[in-house]
């Protein structure tokens, strides 16, 4: 069951987002389970715990997604005779009231079953995934949906490249709904003792801690007594991946053997390439041979932590 939190009729930018301070939304969901590529689980952290200002982080892609949203619900409409509404709530589940829902719209199937109905665009780069499927992130998004509302069925329309639309219908999935329940729990619960999820592997998670400790100082500290069976698990991790590179090496040597000087070949169900990549790169010693000191100029310094278990 849901209910209506607040009208988001006449809401502001920054009242919005105060709002969605209050609980979890279908585009947090994806960072808590470690699958969106541009938010850490820690950063979203800091933000739910309010320790940075309200702010709008608003880019290219999700002003023009605002921008196409009426369209591509136009288009929808046309092809499918399906009516979109709008939604103007922000909704909350009764049963888990962190969780929170500000849907694009709601339609509704031929047996008459009310459905979420949402909208995205998306760059040239990611065709092949929409011809197939939808990116994992709006899985996600949608689960969240579809669990606030009790909701059975989610339509997800894009306009690809600016100029491709793509249609997927997405059923709800009990066994996914559960586990991402358990999961933004967990989270919630970070939230409201202020005590930070552990880092999780996502690559978000890695950029968010290079980004925030960059500047790294020549001192040693005593680490907590759980790191010592974190550093034994790193360990019997880096064996494993070394065998497993082993492993994958020798394939495709074998399959590089049978290739010989043939660039492409095909199996029943596979293509295997070994293809001429030519890189060009810049010689150093010439260019200090022409350019003498002066080449220092064209030097531009850059730093980056490197991490290492001993």
């Amino acid at each position: 069951m849901m209910k209506k939190m607040i009208s988001t009729k006449g809401l502001s930018t920054e009242e919005w987002l105060r709002y969605r301070r209050l609980g979890i939304g279908g585009s947090d969901a994806a960072t808590i389970l470690g699958i969106n590529p541009y938010n850490s689980i820690l950063r979203l952290w800091e933000d739910k715990t309010g320790r940075y200002p309200v702010e709008e982080t608003e880019n290219e892609y999700t002003h023009f997604g605002h921008v196409m949203e009426p369209i591509i619900r136009r288009e929808f409409e046309r092809r499918t005779a399906y009516r979109v509404r709008r939604s103007n709530f922000i909704l909350q589940s009764t049963e888990y009231p962190f969780m929170l829902a500000d849907l694009d719209g709601i339609t509704r199937d031929d047996e008459g079953n009310l459905c979420i109905w949402e909208a995205k665009t998306a760059s040239e780069f990611k065709r092949t995934v929409w011809e197939k499927e939808i990116p994992e992130e709006y899985m996600a998004q949608l689960q969240h949906y579809l669990a606030v509302t009790g909701y059975q069925k989610a339509y997800i329309c894009a306009v690809v490249g600016g100029n491709s639309f793509y249609c997927h219908e997405i059923q709800r999935d009990e066994t996914y709904i559960s586990k991402l329940i358990d999961m933004e729990k967990n989270f919630w619960d970070c939230v409201l003792t202020g005590i930070p999820p552990k880092p999780d592997g996502a690559a978000a998670t890695a950029s968010y801690l290079g980004e925030k400790y960059k500047a790294g100082q020549k001192s040693e500290i005593i680490l907590p007594h759980d790191a010592e069976q974190l550093v034994e698990t790193y360990g019997k991790l880096e064996e494993s991946i070394r065998h497993l590179k082993t492993q994958k090496e020798t394939v495709s040597n074998q399959l590089k053997a049978m290739l010989g000087e043939h660039e492409t070949g095909r199996t029943k169900h596979h293509i295997v390439s070994w293809k001429t990549i030519v890189k060009h790169t810049t010689d150093v010693d010439k260019v200090k041979e022409h350019l003498g000191e002066a080449y220092k100029d064209c030097l531009k310094e850059s730093s980056y932590r490197k991490f290492s278990v001993a």
